[in-house]
């Protein structure tokens, strides 16, 4: 008769394995490399390496919750060609992992609007001094320009900035110098919605109590009680 010992192990959470995936191919992003590498285990955490504007690096770092899982996936996925790519797949040893290295790996890159960024630059008010010089620099790249066709040998001849910015020059210099005077120094008060509102109500307040104490008062109008029908 044989005597079978069964022994009873307690389960122990198992290392979760770090591995680093380079030579990403284009297309292949978030969602497609968690589908795709999730055949070989569960992947706990995963993170693409992006720049400022949202576009990928080409390198990223996956974690899966098994070691093991990580160590095989490293086996079979180095030198794989995928997409005209040749993957680069190490697993990391824990002295190398960061401990922010999944910080802000789920938030998803929201695109800027650059259009609209550029509009408010544009039309954002300079200073005479900035605009001076953006004048300035208007007239150099122009005289530039002007000397390029003069060298091919071509006699053209535009109206450009120069002449424009002497006329600048003429109107600043006949321009009366302004002086500061204690009002200008105040800060201004800026007057809101609501504020209008409030001055616009205590203004009509007592218009509307002469309105009122003009009225005449109303006469109240007599109870006429009609007589009760006898009884038969």
């Amino acid at each position: 008769m044989l005597i079978i010992n069964l022994l009873y192990v307690k389960d122990e959470k198992e290392e979760a394995g770090v591995i680093y995936l380079g030579r990403i191919p284009h297309g292949f992003y978030e969602d497609e490399m968690k589908g795709y590498f999730s055949q070989f285990g569960t992947v706990s955490q995963l993170r693409l390496a992006r720049n400022k504007r949202g576009h990928p690096k080409h390198y990223g770092f996956i974690e899966f919750e098994s070691s093991q899982v990580a160590e095989i996936v490293a086996e079979t996925m180095d030198n794989y060609l995928l997409l005209g790519h040749l993957l680069q797949c190490k697993v990391l040893p824990k002295e190398s992992i960061h401990p922010n290295l999944f910080k802000g790996a789920a938030k998803r890159f929201r695109k800027a609007n650059t259009s609209i960024i550029q509009q408010k630059k544009h039309n954002q008010k300079r200073s005479e001094e900035k605009q001076h010089q953006r004048i300035v620099d208007l007239v150099k790249t122009e005289n530039e320009r002007r000397k390029k066709i003069k060298e091919l040998g071509i006699d053209y001849d535009f109206p450009g900035y120069a002449a424009e910015f002497e006329k600048y020059k003429k109107t600043k210099a006949n321009e009366p110098k302004k002086t500061e005077t204690k009002d200008d120094k105040k800060p201004t008060k800026v007057t809101t919605a609501a504020t209008k509102r409030k001055r616009t109500q205590k203004a009509e307040a007592p218009k509307k109590e002469e309105a009122e104490s003009a009225k005449p008062a109303a006469k109240k109008a007599k109870r006429v009680t009609k007589p009760r029908a006898a009884k038969k």
